[in-house]
């Protein structure tokens, strides 16, 4: 008789932690894998504290080179990502057919220029080094940069993403080094200035006070530099990315943004 009341009692147990798992108010949780670079993505605790109520949970997977995150996307091993600009994704799509598209924009990140030998780009010498980021669409998001501060000229019918065949005037004979955008913070020791992007540079600690030279950006939205979430072009109306979409241009998001990046991510939604 006690060995049926055993048995009884862990059947009943079993029911119980069933019930907490799958019922009783507490239903599953819907999980959406989101492609990132860089490890500093700490506004989306917040993008998940909101979430919560919805029942969904955002999983950062965290890829080490820009590369690699819209082919992650493109073939289902992640659902979205949050690591680039409209430009970026823009030539990724036309390089590789990718089916990939914007879901939402989250913030302008500006690209500072980091040097430990100058403090001012005045003190650029004849035939200097430059470390660019080797992506078409950042190397030419550079050149602008060098332009507005006078340092070269480009071919304005290039528009924002001049590549260096459209280059018209480099009077100090600049030397661009081209690599991975991951590791121009690396190479600052090795040349004059490097350009470094706003996850990279957070990253690596720098400050953008400490940096030599800043772009200016406008937050508009024709402004092929806002950074953006990305989803395959067929799931664009998917309702859980949807709302992973609201969730983070919301007030709160924006909030964690300015407090957690201090003006070194610039929110790009409006809420």
């Amino acid at each position: 008789m006690k060995k049926k009341n055993v048995i009884a009692l862990s059947l009943a147990g079993l029911l119980a932690l069933s019930l907490c798992a799958c019922g009783g108010g507490s239903a599953d949780v819907t999980v959406v894998k989101v492609g990132v670079v860089g490890s500093n993505n700490n506004q989306w605790d917040k993008v998940n504290e909101l979430l919560e109520k919805e029942n969904i949970k955002c999983e950062l997977v965290e890829f080490s080179a820009y590369a690699l995150p819209n082919e992650a996307l493109n073939s289902g091993e992640v659902d979205l990502n949050a690591f680039q600009h409209k430009a970026y994704l823009n030539g990724e799509v036309e390089k590789n057919g990718y089916e990939v598209t914007t879901l939402c924009n989250t913030y302008i990140a500006p690209l500072s220029i980091y040097s430990d030998k100058i403090t001012d780009l005045n003190e650029l010498k004849d035939g200097d080094k430059v470390a660019v980021p080797s992506d078409p669409t950042n190397e030419g998001r550079c050149f602008k940069i060098l332009e507005s501060a006078g340092v070269l000229e480009v071919d304005p019918a290039a528009g924002y993403t001049p590549e260096r065949k459209d280059i018209t005037s480099n009077p100090l004979n600049l030397e661009f080094v081209e690599m991975e955008a991951a590791y121009t913070a690396s190479s600052i020791p090795d040349v004059a200035i490097a350009f470094v992007n706003g996850q990279h540079a957070e990253d690596n600690g720098l400050n953008v006070a400490d940096a030599v030279y800043t772009e200016t950006v406008e937050a508009g939205s024709d402004n092929p530099y806002i950074n953006i979430i990305a989803c395959r072009t067929a799931d664009l109306e998917n309702e859980t990315y949807q709302k992973v979409a609201a969730a983070y241009q919301t007030a709160e998001v924006a909030q964690a943004i300015d407090d957690l990046f201090g003006g070194r991510f610039i929110p790009a939604f409006e809420y």
